[in-house]
């Protein structure tokens, strides 16, 4: 094994020879300090040009910190073999074949996710994820979201880093919602905050248009909302529930609990508001008909898939048929 060699007249970072089957190989190692996409497609280019130059028994591979299934897969399209310091790995060569996949993601991917999809990030997510191929300016993505720009810097490049982003001319957008949106689902928990639970005598349409008229209300808007299945049922319907669900602020509930006639209940209640500790659910809101104001796309999707088995159907048919990018 030897570090900084020479194929031809590139440099590769790390180069073991290996003999098997009567041949020998040449295992040409570009070291990444980073394996995230962005830095995988620069590392696929170097590595290929070693194959290029050396011949058939260059056997070009990757290694980085971390390679996610996605970086594996890329290498694995790519003809190029690969090996992380979590033990994933991939090397086909002669009569040598390894293939060693682990489904736990190490810390600092974790972490690194979990900062991606934090509230105040997440409120930049939503959006970007309402217009995916609109471009944005820093400072007017930073006020459309109600965030710092360094909140907006940061979570340009988590997205940059993963090629679920592009910039260009004008600005940066979206390049692949579909995976962006799959990692946020994969990773999401309950929105934070108090969720109550309430009864009321109204049922029916009486109670969805007693609920329009307080959420369409001036002074109510921005502060409730429709969520889940309740929200679900104006912008993509499949499953009726007979619990109907909102977002509120405290102000929020106050309308409701007037407009509707809540009571406090401990069993059997049918009208379900969480109180969210972070208000950036309420960035994005929809209102598909008069007074019906709704979670947004992302939001109500996000909700679905933690609803249990219907809710899980509910959120495929939304995204099927609201979420087609």
């Amino acid at each position: 094994m030897r570090l900084e060699q020479h194929i031809g007249d590139r440099r590769v970072d790390l180069a073991a020879s290996v003999r098997t089957g009567g041949e020998s190989y040449t295992l040409a190692c570009e070291v990444l300090a980073n394996g995230q996409p962005r830095y995988v497609d620069i590392g696929l280019l170097r590595a290929r040009e070693h194959l290029s130059v050396g011949g058939l028994n260059i056997v070009p591979v990757l290694v980085a910190p971390y390679f996610s299934p996605s970086t594996r897969e890329m290498c694995h399209r790519s003809g190029v073999g690969y090996i992380d310091l979590e033990g994933n790995a991939r090397l086909a060569f002669g009569a040598v074949f390894i293939d060693r996949q682990l489904s736990d993601k190490p810390s600092v991917e974790r972490r690194e996710l979990k900062s991606l999809f934090r509230p105040k990030s997440a409120q930049v997510l939503r959006i970007l994820l309402r217009e995916p191929d609109r471009r944005w300016r820093v400072t007017a993505l930073a006020d459309a979201a109600c965030v710092s720009l360094g909140h907006v810097s940061n979570v340009r490049t988590g997205l940059l880093d993963r090629q679920w982003a592009e910039t260009d001319k004008d600005g940066l957008f979206l390049s692949n919602p579909s995976a962006l949106l799959d990692s946020w689902r994969d990773s999401y928990s309950p929105e934070p905050g108090d969720r109550r639970s309430f009864y009321t005598t109204l049922h029916g349409t009486a109670l969805v248009e007693a609920a329009r008229g307080a959420l369409g209300a001036a002074d109510t808007r921005g502060s409730a909302a429709f969520a889940s299945f309740s929200a679900a049922g104006w912008i993509a319907p499949y499953a009726r529930t007979g619990t109907h669900y909102f977002y509120a602020t405290e102000g929020g509930l106050g309308k409701l609990t007037s407009a509707l006639n809540l009571e406090p209940a401990s069993k059997g209640e049918n009208i379900v508001v969480t109180i969210p500790k972070d208000q950036g659910v309420f960035i994005d809101t929809i209102e598909p008909a008069p007074g019906a104001i709704c979670t947004g796309l992302v939001q109500t999707y996000l909700d679905l898939t933690l609803a249990g088995e219907r809710g899980e159907e509910a959120a495929r048919y939304l995204r099927q048929e609201r979420m087609t990018w």
